[in-house]
Order: C-alpha cells, then sequence, then structure tokens
C-alpha cells in the first residue's frame, strides 16, 4: 500500500513523498491540483499530511495541525479508495487528540452518545463473516483443546471473551463424535455485558442439548482486569483449558496508567513542572518499563493449572510510546486490513462501512487519540508475547499439522490468495499476503 514501484516505503529517504513536500502549496489551501490527482499520487500525498499533521499535534502546533486537517479533508473520504478511507479515519482520530486538550469541550461534544450492545454485537459478527481470521484461529484453539482433552471425562472451558458462540458450537459438535464418547463440558464465559452471556448461554445450551452431551455454561459478568478468579469455579479433577482471543492486550493500559501517575508524582515531588502533553510524559526516560497487572494475571492463570491456553492477538506494534510511532505502524496494519475489504467487498457496501468505521475506525481512535489507562487497543507482535509467556512459566505447544491443514483448507475457501498462514516460533500467523495481521499461539504450565 505505501510502495511506489515496490522500492519506496512510507519512510524511506528516496521516497515520492519528498517530490510532494517540495512541491506543495501552503497548507490550507484549497488548490484545484489536489482533486486532479491519480489514486496513487494522492495516496502517497495523504501518507506525507498524516505525518506531518501528527507531528504537528505531538508537538503541540495546533495552527498548523488544523491547516493540515483541513487539507486531508479535501482528499480523504469514508467511501472512496483504500487510502482516501484510511485517511478519513486517522484525520478523525487526529482530531479527537486534539480536542482532548479541552477536556470541557471534548466532554460537551461526547455527552450524548450511545453505545448500543446490540451494535456493537452486530459489527462484531460482520467482523466474523467478512474476514477470515477469527474463524481460522477458532479452528486452531478448538482443535488444540480437542487435542489436550483427548480421554479426560470432566472438561472445563474459560472463554475470556465469550462473544461469539460459533467457536463452541463447534468445539461441541466435534467433542459429540469421539470415539471414547463425549465429556462431561462446562464452559465459563467471561464478558463485560451480561445480554451477550444470555445469547451465548443460550445457543450452547440448546446445541448441546441437541447433541445429547452433558452442558453447563457459567457466566461471568466482568470485565477482565477486574477479573474475581474465584468466580470462574475451577475445580479438583477436571481438566481445563483457556482460550483468550484479542483480549490480553487491554491489560496493558493499567500498567501505563500506574506508570504516568508515578512519573507525575515523582516529577512533582523533585520540583519539576508537569507537562500535559501525553507525548512528552510517555516517552520519558523515567517512565518505568513493568507490566504488573499482566505479570499478576498471567500468573493466576498459571496457578489454575489449565492442561492448554490457547492465544489469540492482532499481530502489530500498536503500543510505542509516541504518537509519531503509532500512528506509523497503524498505517502499515490497518491499510492491510482495509485492503483485505477492498479485495473483495464493494465500496458502497453499508456492511463494510459499519466494520470500517465502527470497529477499524474505533479502534484506530483509541489508538492515536488516547493515552493512559483509556488506551486500551495495545497490540503487540508475537515475540512480545512469546516474552511474556515464557516469564510466566507457560511452555510452547506446537499447534497441530491437523490444526494447521483445517486452517489452510478454510483460507483457500474464500478465493482470495491474499490470504497466507505463516509459522513462526512454533505459533501460527495470520497474514495478508507477506504482512502478519494476526498470531495464535499454545501454551501449557511450566513446572
Amino acid at each position: 500500500m505505501f510502495q511506489d514501484d515496490g522500492s519506496s516505503s512510507v519512510t524511506s529517504s528516496s521516497s515520492p513523498l519528498q517530490f510532494f513536500s517540495t512541491m506543495s502549496p501552503s497548507l490550507g489551501s484549497p488548490y484545484q491540483w489536489l482533486r486532479e490527482l491519480k489514486s496513487e499520487e494522492r495516496g502517497l500525498y495523504l501518507i506525507h499530511l498524516l505525518l506531518s499533521c501528527a507531528n504537528h499535534v505531538a508537538n503541540g502546533n495546533l495552527e498548523n495541525a488544523n491547516l493540515a486537517l483541513d487539507q486531508i479533508s479535501q482528499l480523504a473520504s469514508p467511501d472512496g479508495d483504500t487510502m482516501q478511507r484510511i485517511a478519513a479515519y486517522f484525520t478523525e482520530a487526529l482530531a479527537q487528540r486534539i480536542l482532548k486538550s479541552w477536556p470541557g469541550l471534548h466532554k460537551a461534544l461526547n455527552s450524548t452518545r450511545i453505545s448500543s450492545v446490540s451494535e456493537e454485537m452486530l459489527v462484531r459478527k460482520l467482523f466474523f463473516d467478512m474476514f477470515p481470521f477469527l474463524k481460522v484461529a477458532f479452528v486452531l484453539t478448538n482443535q488444540a483443546i480437542i487435542e489436550a482433552m483427548e480421554g479426560e471425562k470432566v472438561v472445563h472451558v474459560i472463554d475470556l471473551n465469550a462473544a461469539e458462540p460459533a467457536q463452541w458450537i463447534a468445539l461441541i459438535q466435534a467433542l459429540s463424535t469421539r470415539p471414547e464418547g463425549p465429556p462431561h463440558l462446562r464452559i465459563t464465559g467471561i464478558h463485560p455485558q451480561k445480554e451477550v452471556l444470555d445469547q451465548m448461554a443460550h445457543r450452547l445450551t440448546e446445541e448441546a442439548e441437541k447433541l445429547d452431551i452433558p452442558f453447563q455454561f457459567n457466566s461471568v459478568v466482568s470485565k477482565l482486569e477486574n477479573l474475581d478468579f474465584d468466580k470462574l469455579r475451577v475445580k479438583t479433577g477436571e481438566a481445563l483449558a483457556i482460550s483468550s482471543v484479542l483480549q490480553l492486550h487491554s491489560l496493558l493500559a493499567a500498567d501505563d496508567y500506574a506508570s504516568l501517575i508515578a512519573l507525575k508524582n515523582s516529577l512533582l515531588a523533585n520540583g519539576y513542572g508537569y507537562s500535559q502533553s501525553p507525548d512528552s510524559v510517555s516517552s520519558s526516560p523515567l517512565s518505568p518499563n513493568a507490566s504488573a497487572k499482566m505479570d499478576s494475571f498471567l500468573n493466576s492463570l498459571w496457578g489454575l493449572s489449565p492442561k492448554v491456553m490457547v492465544v489469540t492477538e492482532q499481530d502489530s506494534n500498536h503500543n510505542g510510546l509516541t504518537l509519531m510511532e503509532r500512528l506509523l505502524e497503524a498505517l502499515y496494519s490497518y491499510a492491510a486490513l482495509f485492503d483485505c475489504l477492498e479485495s473483495s467487498v464493494s465500496r458502497t457496501s453499508m456492511e463494510r462501512l459499519k466494520v470500517e468505521k465502527m470497529l477499524f475506525g474505533e479502534e484506530i481512535k483509541n489508538i492515536i487519540a488516547c493515552e493512559g489507562f483509556e488506551r486500551k487497543e495495545r497490540h503487540e507482535k508475537l515475540e512480545k508475547w512469546i516474552q511474556r509467556f515464557d516469564l510466566a512459566c507457560f511452555g510452547n505447544v506446537p499447534l497441530s499439522y491437523c490444526g494447521m491443514l483445517q486452517a489452510r483448507r478454510l483460507l483457500q475457501s474464500y478465493n482470495c490468495d491474499g490470504y497466507r498462514i505463516a509459522e513462526d516460533n512454533r505459533c501460527v500467523l495470520i497474514c495478508w499476503h507477506d504482512r502478519p495481521l494476526f498470531s495464535v499461539s499454545a501454551w501449557s504450565c511450566r513446572k
């Protein structure tokens, strides 16, 4: 997406962006030539403008940032080509970040926003249907659980984000055909919204009754960071599996918030002024790198002694210290996701627009506009997760040939050669062409 004839990247010193930066008129001028740019030229110029705008925002130069936003708005469009669509959402995110400089104004403009559970469920379902990523993750997770639970009579599965029943319906169906007969299955679902868990419980109980499998569903209404592990009701004698799909990264926010408070107090105690700029605080060398909340959570999971834990995460580095770091990484990864839709869904599709606006747009806004505990979308690369699980005394479990075969067949059914699977450190990366977008890894307790 950010390549010109396969050689120049967005950060390359020989990039065509240099051409635009030297020839472009002063920001804010409504020049007709902007609208006459070809798609590729317009895309490169939009990247140039976004980087320039982000730089102004990070440095507190709001007048120039405002002029850049005005010019981007002439080119960006939520129903245009890939780069126009991306630019529309990054522009909104940068504007939101500026608005947060005036908390009263920001609160007033967002005071009537309504977050609908049914709308959230709808957009998650659309993402599930439009992309193969979660389906592949579910196939690999279920196969790892089935293999780990071979011969077990009582199986307990803990789902750290019980939002999609399709995964467990498939598991129930697979367990019903075991040669030794189905186990007694208990699934504990964790989700902050009771309505989501109630729907999950109804669907799974219905399926289990149809297949005559002994089944229980245990609902735990909770955010992950506030989870009371006693409510999981793990019992002696049952074989435990844990599934985490796109959840663990959010726990990193608690540590960052604690770091910023500690830093602020330290600066004030030593007689230094405290800057309100999130970039200046988060990039300070005084900021600690500890992940106390994550370490504590993983240690608690280890204490449950699961036979297998399967983790799916977005494979991107969106947890950088500075705005510019995160913006560059997010541009690359979301360009790939928008490209996936461009290759398979009409630009006028309302379903596509909903996924881009209500899911990707909100994630981009969180990555770019938010700091501290409010910034939940802290996606990190597979190697970081491997280090964390290793330190928490989890040992890597290779994902089996059978699971990989099922995943590859599923991707082939999409009739789109852009989707690929790659193996890395006995884990799996789900890619769009050569760009890893999601990772799936399996773990067991190391004594």
